[in-house]
């Protein structure tokens, strides 16, 4: 591929990533609705995906398991899918994606941390835009408060969101490892760390408790849409770990925005779910605060 169009590929990738998880919400609903929550759901999905990378490229466990910090990479991964694929499954789409993408927050200070980046001005800007979007999300309509989830989507949303920029930012700090193996790492945190929240619920709670239950075997359509999730989803973190392993972490945060728009067009067609004015001003406090990430990052080359 000609060298002017090559630099379009690691975005083009995050893009598809976005596009995936941005109507992940609707397999995993289906799924519920086939008794399937969606902490097993999304175990039962990597695990296949895992399954199908060993049976192709068996080498990768041998990197994975060399490579301790490769299981943090799953940690964040899996707490990732725990966040996500539970919130959005039980909560609003739009305002728990919202909250998910706070990532101006949580990738300047992970950057800071672990890649050593300074925290400049712009920064500190972006952190009070996001914080300011997160009150006008997480306050009662017409109300302003400190921002503090009101329900468990919300709660997940957030802690999932700042998995996720974890994840984004280790991605770069494990480049060197094989695009592979960083794909298998997420897909083990994302068996492990479902099944054990899962399970450790169900135990906890006990037999006929209202959160989770023990998996059930989906019918033929259950299957059906368990076999497409998972390739999409084999599809789209090889994306994500192409992209954000070429990328600063804070462009990657930007790309990644366009799920939100996927999310909001899939909710807004899909369900009843409506973009109120609040919601939409505080979204745009986040976007925007993305949005300047990218500015610093161009000006800076």
């Amino acid at each position: 591929m000609p060298e002017n169009r090559a630099w379009a590929l690691p975005y083009l990738a995050l893009v598809l990533n976005a596009l995936v998880w941005g109507v992940s919400w609707w397999p995993l609903r289906e799924l519920q609705g086939e008794g399937l929550h969606p902490l097993w759901s999304s175990a039962a999905t990597y695990l296949l995906g895992a399954v199908a990378m060993l049976c192709f490229m068996p080498k990768v466990l041998g990197e994975f398991v060399q490579h301790k910090a490769l299981w943090l990479l799953a940690l964040a991964a899996g707490t990732t899918m725990v966040g996500f694929n539970w919130g959005v499954s039980i909560g609003e789409v739009i305002r728990v994606v919202l909250l998910f993408y706070l990532m101006p927050i949580w990738a300047v200070l992970l950057a800071r941390l672990i890649l050593k980046e300074p925290i400049t001005g712009r920064a500190l800007i972006r952190v009070a835009l996001a914080f300011a979007g997160a009150v006008l999300l997480l306050s009662p309509n017409g109300t302003l408060g400190f921002p503090v989830p009101s329900n468990l989507a919300e709660t997940l949303g957030l802690m999932g969101g700042a998995a996720f920029a974890l994840n984004n930012i280790l991605l770069r700090h494990q480049a060197e490892r094989t695009a592979q193996a960083r794909l298998f790492a997420m897909f083990v945190g994302g068996v492990v760390a479902p099944a054990a929240v899962a399970a450790g619920l169900a135990v906890w709670l006990g037999e006929g408790n209202s959160i989770v239950q023990w998996p059930v075997s989906p019918g033929l359509y259950g299957g059906v849409v368990l076999l497409g999730f998972t390739v999409s989803l084999l599809v789209a973190n090889y994306g994500l770990q192409y992209g954000a392993s070429r990328l600063p972490a804070n462009v990657t945060s930007v790309v990644m925005l366009s799920e939100v728009v996927f999310a909001t067009l899939s909710a807004i067609l899909l369900t009843n779910e409506v973009l109120t004015p609040q919601v939409g001003i505080g979204g745009a406090m986040i976007l925007l605060a993305a949005a300047l990430s990218a500015l610093e990052s161009r000006d800076a080359h």
